[in-house]
């Protein structure tokens, strides 16, 4: 494994806005290398018995590889990258984005007043050569307790368009933070990238949240 970098490129295999601003605020500037996977496809492979955790952990790993293979050929500088899926385990069912009105409306009224948990998958990939020379991975979890909505605040929040694109139909950073009670874990694993988790990752790949840092420009007690 190479020793950590004087120059390092980091990338973000996602294209939520929620993602990026994590690391944005945590003094991280990524590049943003959306995967395009068909995150429908991997799951269905996994067969239904696979646990949540495999399921978002398989997801971080497709698209975390996804991207390493567009980039190779072109990556000369030592690059990490970094990779995550969520979804909300409700009743032993795993649930990703809702993408319809009337999903997320069926899934408000079994959370309303319940406790879920947020499973979110990381990968990372760290390249150099021209080559993946180390991986890591980590599934992060919370557990969440909702208030108890009403039909006209569930109604109003869904016309928002908010909840439709995020895992388990609510967002902590936006307008779905009016209902969440109570977190147990890691709140950055619940908008999508668990910060804890990801500085483990981070150090099992030979790299620590400076190296970061200063691929962004950043130095420490600036971020």
């Amino acid at each position: 494994m190479p020793d950590s970098p004087t120059q390092l490129r980091v990338v973000l295999a996602s294209g939520s806005p929620s993602r990026k601003a994590l690391l944005l605020a945590a003094g991280v500037e990524p590049d943003i290398v959306v995967s395009d996977v068909d995150e429908e496809a991997v799951a269905a492979g996994l067969g239904p018995e696979a646990a949540p955790g495999e399921v978002v952990a398989a997801l971080a790993e497709a698209k975390a590889e996804a991207v390493a293979e567009r980039l190779l050929s072109e990556l000369a500088t030592d690059t990490v990258i970094i990779a995550a899926d969520s979804a909300f385990l409700l009743d032993g069912e795993l649930h990703g984005k809702p993408h319809l009105p009337e999903v997320a409306w069926e899934r408000w009224q079994k959370m309303s007043g319940r406790v879920g948990t947020l499973l979110t998958g990381h990968c990372l990939l760290r390249i150099a050569d021209g080559q993946i020379v180390a991986r890591a991975h980590e599934v992060g979890r919370a557990d969440i307790r909702f208030g108890d909505l009403t039909s006209e605040d569930a109604r109003a929040y869904l016309a928002t368009g908010e909840p439709l694109e995020v895992a388990g139909a609510f967002t902590l950073e936006g307008r779905g933070s009016w209902f969440i009670e109570r977190i147990e874990g890691d709140p950055s694993t619940v908008i999508g990238l668990g910060l804890p988790v990801l500085r483990k990752l981070l150090a099992d790949v030979g790299l620590g949240v400076a190296a970061l840092w200063r691929a962004s420009g950043t130095p420490p007690g600036a971020a």
